[in-house]
């Protein structure tokens, strides 16, 4: 069944660990997939435009099926298999308004997140200010509060969107194993800390662990002074 897919990916990109997350938990393991590398823009090649114009990852292909943004390919995975391994989409329409909010959030965690850990890489040196920094981690910290604030609302050993893992989790966790791996200080989210903690030997998640993260064990600490 998976054997006619294939996945483009790159190592520690959420929207493609998310995807693989995803394929996991719908029990599809086999599927062909290529890893490329960003820095030596392999995701430019032919091979990746003639799936996806945009040259962007993830890039998928289930039979002559092409899905290239990685929340449409989550949702199609459980839309295609939905009797098959985890349920992550649930059938109550309150239930499923608060998993699509929750995965839609992750877009502005990742951002505020990006905004600080890659500000140095994403703003040229001649245009950096130390009150834009300072600006970006408030706004961070902000953001990071409103999760831990969700966590303690729905009690202790909670997913992102209730008591089932979720495709809100499956979606929001790579995101989140940023903090950690960046060295954020535990302070300043510690309902996500346990959050990420609960997660991350979760068998999906294990199984689609970023290679180049067990290769080095010790991220930089980009956020180490948040």
């Amino acid at each position: 069944m998976a054997q006619n897919m294939m996945l483009y990916w790159a190592s520690g990109s959420p929207p493609c660990w998310r995807v693989m997350i995803a394929l996991e938990e719908k029990k599809l393991q086999g599927y062909k997939h290529k890893l490329l590398s960003f820095d030596k823009k392999e995701h430019q090649s032919a091979e990746v435009k003639a799936l996806n114009p945009r040259a962007q990852l993830p890039t998928f292909k289930h039979g002559d099926l092409i899905v290239n943004e990685s929340f449409a390919a989550c949702l199609y995975l459980e839309s295609a298999f939905k009797s098959q391994g985890t349920r992550l989409i649930p059938d109550d329409p309150a239930e499923q308004a608060l998993v699509y909010q929750r995965m839609f959030e992750t877009n502005n965690l990742q951002q505020k997140m990006y905004d600080v850990a890659f500000y140095g890489y994403y703003i040229p040196e001649e245009e950096r200010h130390e009150s834009a920094l300072k600006r970006n981690k408030e706004n961070l910290v902000t953001e990071l509060k409103l999760w831990d604030g969700y966590l303690e609302k729905m009690g202790k050993g909670s997913y992102l969107a209730g008591k089932n893992f979720t495709m809100a989790d499956v979606v929001c966790f790579p995101v989140i194993a940023f903090f950690p791996r960046l060295h954020c200080p535990k302070e300043k989210c510690p309902r996500l800390m346990e959050y990420y903690e609960m997660l991350k030997d979760r068998p999906s998640i294990k199984a689609s662990w970023p290679p180049h993260w067990l290769d080095n064990l010790e991220g930089p600490d980009l956020l180490k002074n948040l």
